[in-house]
């Protein structure tokens, strides 16, 4: 017997973690800055560490009670009703939730290239098919209306990041408002603005209540420091919120999740300590890596570099793991996460002592 035919599929190439450098490399762990992931710099919310530690008796119950007061306390903080927030099992498992809402065998959908490979991975996953938009490196990566338009074909999910993960570049409001306005009645446009608390910029919110062909994706794994529990969550238009219940796996959001997620986002002390210190960060790699970067809206920057697997080989050997950006189509490139200041200043040393 065997699955069935999965050659089509990508796989999904995470950023190398300490451990797996340090074996492979015969250093210390504690030598090492991890740089690869865009994981927080600080950890985790301290008040949600301790919610976890105090949560742990309770981890024989299903996650119903905490599941409800994080859905109803994430739809006060944005003006939703409750329906239309959908939580899962990190970012990637609410794009498995749109995959399944909308897509029947066979549907396409559209994706930025370069861009988050579990995109296409999840729509496949789901009988889908995959076209692509280019966003271009001559043109400095620029999201636009135009750049999406030009390749759309009537697909039934348009995906767009912002700030777009490897590149650091947005896409405004009234640009997804226009994709939206010329494309299909039935085609969904996805925002996932998973780096969203990093940039200054306005989230695509406000177009949910405008409209019924627009949701937002957010997650807790980034600026809140919880990715290792796999917390995301979704905005939908209330004329649809209802698949939800059809489509979602029971607790796919954990109650240790759902326990961090609430006391995380009462813990805005360390959600502006790690939004400022990654704004301080980008600048400091803007100014001083001795290669060529591209304005970020996210925790990381994107560095071209010349031969990104030979630096970023060469960078972990020296203590500091950096992603090569070559999974993404751009083999001449590096993706450095905004580390703490110290991490990020070292980080700059290495690369650069590379690159000397």
């Amino acid at each position: 017997m065997q699955p069935r035919d999965l050659s089509a599929h990508g796989v999904y190439r995470a950023g190398r973690g300490i451990e797996e450098v340090a074996r492979e490399l015969d250093l210390d762990p504690d030598d090492l800055v991890k740089l690869a992931s865009n994981e927080n710099m600080y950890g985790p919310s301290p008040a949600a560490v301790e919610a976890i530690q105090s949560s742990a008796e309770q981890m024989h119950s299903y996650p119903k009670a905490s599941h409800a007061d994080l859905v109803d306390r994430l739809a006060d903080r944005w003006g939703l009703a409750p329906e239309q927030v959908w939580l899962g099992n990190g970012g990637d498992g609410v794009l498995d939730y749109f995959a399944r809402a909308m897509l029947e065998p066979g549907d396409a959908v559209l994706v930025p290239a370069p861009g988050f490979a579990y995109y296409p991975m999840s729509a496949r996953f789901h009988h889908g098919t995959i076209r692509e938009y280019t966003l271009s490196k001559a043109d400095d990566f620029e999201q636009t209306a135009e750049t999406v338009l030009e390749a759309y074909d009537g697909e039934r999910i348009v995906y767009l990041t912002s700030p777009h993960n490897p590149t650091g570049t947005e896409i405004g409001n009234d640009d997804v408002a226009e994709i939206a306005d010329r494309t299909d009645e039935e085609t969904l446009v996805l925002v996932d603005e998973a780096y969203g608390e990093f940039t200054d910029a306005t989230s695509a919110r406000a177009l949910v209540d405008e409209r019924d062909d627009v949701a937002i994706l957010r997650t807790f794994s980034k600026a809140y420091g919880l990715a290792g529990v796999r917390l995301g969550y979704g905005f939908v238009p209330e004329e649809w919120a209802d698949a939800y219940a059809r489509i979602n796996t029971p607790f796919a959001a954990s109650e240790l999740a759902c326990r961090a997620g609430l006391a995380a986002l009462d813990d805005d002390e360390h959600v502006e300590k790690t939004v400022e210190t990654a704004q301080w960060a980008r600048e400091y790699y803007h100014e001083h890596l001795d290669a060529p970067t591209w304005e970020s809206g996210g925790n990381f920057v994107l560095a071209e570099v010349g031969d990104a697997e030979a630096v970023a080989d060469a960078a972990q050997r020296d203590g500091v793991i950096v992603r090569d950006c070559g999974s993404f189509g751009l083999p001449e490139c590096v993706r450095i996460t905004c580390g703490t200041r110290e991490d990020t200043k070292t980080a700059v040393e290495v690369v650069n002592g590379v690159l000397d």
